[in-house]
């Protein structure tokens, strides 16, 4: 059954970030620009211990830490576990798993929440039109620790499944279905010791396309993951960009 964008859209608010792309079902163009980073660090040791869930959530972003930027817990509109995202091909979990704030790589500590621009503090006037107050970008943050090299191994598990989901995979969130019909790499933020960014393109129903990037950043056996979306951009085939400034003050929290 086909819905209109403006229903898609409020059930995408509903159902969190995966289940974003699953039931709006969106599509991409590959991305104009790709990057993948990794600044030569030194490994983490074998004997790094990883951060517990309760520490992790100590080092979210919180409310005030970004000018202009609501900060919520997140329960409502992410995922609880892995178990509620999968996909038809294992290398792709990875991709799945860092889009929807979860743990991308082999950890049970992880924590996550969001973030949405602010605009109603600054604004002097109503919005124009539906399509004005549903511009918005909302950002999905997810943060996993690990021992050993676990880290290393989650990113390196990105980097895999970005090369071998390029033709696109089949992903189920929430009880909803969504093709994933290709995966490129992007063009990401640099930040930590290495980080990667990729586009997603989720096919929309037949109604159009549009275009989901994500990007992957470890910083020693810290792991942060990004994905943000604009609601009114949905079936442009113009994606959604994380702002800088979250990118840059979340791993600045990062120990």
């Amino acid at each position: 059954m086909k819905r209109s964008s403006r229903a898609r859209m409020g059930a995408t608010v509903a159902m969190g970030a995966v289940a974003l792309a699953l039931i709006t079902g969106c599509s991409s163009e590959e991305s104009g620009g790709s990057e993948s980073t990794d600044k030569g660090n030194a490994s983490p040791t074998q004997a790094a211990k990883a951060l517990s869930a309760t520490e992790l959530e100590k080092l979210l972003l919180a409310q005030g830490d970004v000018k202009g930027y609501k900060v919520d817990a997140g329960d409502d509109t992410l995922p609880n576990s892995k178990s509620e995202v999968k996909t038809d091909k294992p290398a792709c979990d990875p991709l799945a798993w860092a889009t929807a704030a979860l743990a991308p790589g082999d950890t049970e500590a992880s924590a996550s929440n969001t973030l949405a621009e602010d605009k109603a503090a600054s604004a002097t006037a109503a919005p124009e039109s539906v399509e004005d107050a549903f511009d918005i970008n909302m950002t999905f943050v997810g943060l996993s620790s690990y021992d050993g090299d676990g880290a290393e191994q989650a990113v390196k598990a990105v980097k895999d499944g970005v090369a071998a989901c390029s033709g696109g995979y089949g992903m189920k969130a929430a009880g909803e279905n969504s093709k994933v019909v290709e995966v490129a790499e992007a063009k990401g933020s640099g930040q930590g010791d290495e980080s990667v960014a990729f586009s997603q393109g989720v096919d929309m129903d037949g109604e159009g396309t549009a275009t989901f990037t994500t990007e992957v950043v470890r910083k020693g056996n810290t792991v942060a993951t990004f994905y943000t979306v604009n609601f009114a951009s949905l079936g442009t085939g113009k994606a959604a960009t994380t702002p800088a400034a979250l990118v840059e003050a979340q791993v600045g929290k990062i120990k």
